[in-house]
């Protein structure tokens, strides 16, 4: 994507138990959020500064927001309780609702924001207080005591404070997201709008003696279904003296228990190890898109700390350039998607992450991409939803710049990826952990190719159920595929002929051109999984119907490609680009394709390639991909 747009640029924590116990803690993703606007009820014993959700977590609530555009707060001190701000809740984005324009063009430029909140626990200890994801940069202080600082969207962190019972604390947070142009220079570039703010939620919890934490589940299906044999691993994190310790699972479905024996481990002082343990599951309900059936994993240091979270059990494979699930074949149909909603940028509510789930069933969608890790609770709506995600876990913007510039970037990038992982590998919706977008023919370099290649052995290794991916420009494949495949799965591929590419050809030009294309994929690639992971058009009320930009433009190139990809045997899928319209930098106007087609009229600073406007409104493609995608389950 990265030649057509000009760019400047586990699971939320739980507690297992209901009431605040002394030592308990909670560190899995629980249950998906209640509807949109529910109030959340108050936690027993505690006081009113903490919420529980309607998903059982705990929210800190009551937060305060002062704009520091001019960037004074620091030397203000405004960290030492001067702050002064108007109420808001989380998520919160600044300027959210303005991408286009000049208004736009101000806001992607960034900022600087404070936050603040009152912390107050019944009783003393340690805490940890988990950020859910800050864009970009993060300072966080505590009655004036700095804690810690984080950079980089859409990855959790936590701070760890000591809190005094009794005491009403207050907790500053400085978010800085100017200067977008330096977050693509330092491998962060996102390569849609620069949002900034608390885009998710934080939430707090007593850490205990332990800590149960990074669940891994993976599941063999025996032949013919009868059984299948389940591991589940999780590691323990000792905050008390040196001693062994003994987890306890419990993996529940349709009324019936499974218990999960651990063996016993020695764990010394801050030290943490991985324990792990296979059960025997006759006849079970396996996850599937038609059938996403959802077991509860509850996992748990008794009296001290626990785990509990919606797994599903299946088994995903890439057998000789096939994709399988639970040993029957899988063809991928759906969009993508952003997490983007109109006047809130990317800090979603409840209602935005249904609507989106609502959109993908009614495509008839079974899979989405994203380009960045998502919220753990619309994974948990995906998950219930039977919808697969290609879900990328590296930088997507050039990345063979980012992976040829320092050992210190490529560094960053692993942490990227391992934080994921760490955090969403149960999620039976993730398909597959995709390690770069549009990488062109060999990789950038070699210190590309060595990152990929070393990094898809890594995930092998670490999720083994589970196939790693990488998307290729279709415009630069190589002539003979080197290192960077070599452990890869899966080979996603843009495909843009009859919008970028050859966008006044006739219809069978157009066909004969990606025949050949997907054919030199299969060429290339005779081993592994094909799926064409990006194709569309812009489409708008703006232009006439007929004409590029217009709508019936837009719907007629997408179902052309849909009915080639559909008589094309060795391809295992297709997502349209994508499900809604988009923020991107306010500069963008359309890249090549106007060039090619002065006459169109884009929206400068959106991507229209969306099915449905930013507003929601479906665009005539829409019913186009609904009926392509139902002929494709016959």
């Amino acid at each position: 994507m990265r030649r057509r747009l000009a760019y400047v640029v586990a699971a939320v924590a739980a507690i297992t138990a209901l009431l605040v116990l002394p030592g308990l803690l909670g560190s899995g993703p629980g249950p998906p959020e209640g509807a949109a606007g529910q109030p959340p009820a108050a936690v027993e014993g505690t006081p009113s500064t903490i919420r529980r959700g309607p998903d059982g977590r705990r929210l800190l609530e009551g937060w305060r927001f002062r704009a520091d555009p001019s960037d004074r707060g620091l030397g203000e001190r405004w960290q030492r309780g001067s702050l002064r701000g108007r109420p808001v809740s989380l998520p919160h984005v600044p300027g959210g609702g303005a991408v286009t324009g000049r208004r736009g063009l101000r806001n992607f430029q960034g900022s600087v924001g404070w936050y603040r909140v009152p912390v107050a626990v019944e009783r003393s200890g340690r805490y940890a207080i988990r950020f859910e994801s800050a864009h970009h940069r993060a300072q966080v202080w505590l009655d004036g005591r700095r804690l810690g600082a984080h950079t980089g969207a859409y990855l959790p962190w936590e701070v760890r404070p000591q809190l005094e019972g009794g005491r009403r604390h207050q907790l500053t947070v400085r978010v800085d997201w100017r200067d977008p142009i330096g977050q693509k220079r330092d491998a962060w570039h996102r390569t849609w709008f620069n949002y900034g703010g608390l885009h998710r939620e934080v939430t707090i919890r007593p850490l205990g003696a332990s800590e149960v934490v990074a669940p891994t589940l993976r599941t063999r299906v025996r032949s013919g279904g009868e059984g299948a044999e389940v591991e589940v691993g999780v590691r323990v994190r000792n905050h008390g003296p040196s001693r062994r310790i003994a987890v306890e699972g419990v993996l529940t479905h349709a009324g019936r228990s499974i218990e999960i024996a651990f063996p016993a481990v020695r764990v010394g002082r801050g030290r943490s190890a991985k324990v792990r343990s296979t059960v025997m599951v006759a006849g079970p309900e396996l996850w599937s898109p038609a059938q996403p059936a959802l077991h509860d994993l509850r996992l748990e240091v008794p009296g001290e700390s626990g785990w509990s979270g919606p797994v599903g059990l299946r088994e995903i494979s890439a057998r000789g350039g096939r994709l399988m699930l639970n040993g029957r074949r899988l063809v991928l149909r759906g969009a993508s998607l952003h997490e983007d909603a109109a006047g809130r940028g990317d800090g979603l509510l409840p209602a935005d992450q249904d609507r989106i789930v609502a959109m993908l069933r009614r495509l008839g969608a079974n899979a989405t991409r994203a380009q960045h890790p998502l919220h753990p609770a619309l994974l948990e709506r995906l998950d219930a939803a039977g919808i697969l995600v290609w879900q990328e876990v590296g930088p997507v913007d050039s990345p063979g710049n980012w992976t040829s510039t320092t050992p210190a970037r490529r560094r960053r990038a692993t942490r990227r990826v391992r934080t994921t992982l760490g955090e969403a590998q149960t999620h039976p919706s993730i398909l597959a952990w995709n390690l770069a977008n549009e990488v062109a023919d060999n990789g950038h370099d070699q210190s590309q190719a060595a990152w990929i290649d070393g990094m898809a052995r890594e995930l092998h290794r670490s999720d083994p159920g589970r196939p790693v991916a990488l998307d290729t420009w279709g415009e630069h494949l190589p002539a003979v595929p080197g290192r960077m495949y070599r452990n890869i799965d899966l080979i996603g591929t843009t495909d843009y002929v009859g919008w970028y590419e050859l966008p006044h050809a006739p219809e069978g030009e157009l066909v004969a051109e990606m025949d050949e294309r997907l054919d030199r994929l299969r060429r290339l690639f005779p081993d592994k999984v094909l799926v064409v992971t990006e194709f569309g058009a812009e489409g708008n009320r703006r232009n006439p119907a007929a004409r590029h930009g217009g709508f019936e433009r837009q719907a007629r190139l997408i179902d052309l490609h849909l009915r080639t990809y559909r008589r094309t045997p060795h391809l295992d899928g297709a997502l349209v680009w994508n499900l809604t319209d988009f923020g991107v930098t306010p500069t963008f106007l359309g890249g090549s394709i106007v060039n090619q087609a002065p006459d169109i009229r884009l929206t400068r600073g959106l991507n229209e390639k969306g099915l449905w406007d930013r507003s929601g409104r479906p665009k005539p493609a829409v019913r186009v991909v609904r009926r392509r995608f139902a002929e494709w389950d016959r």
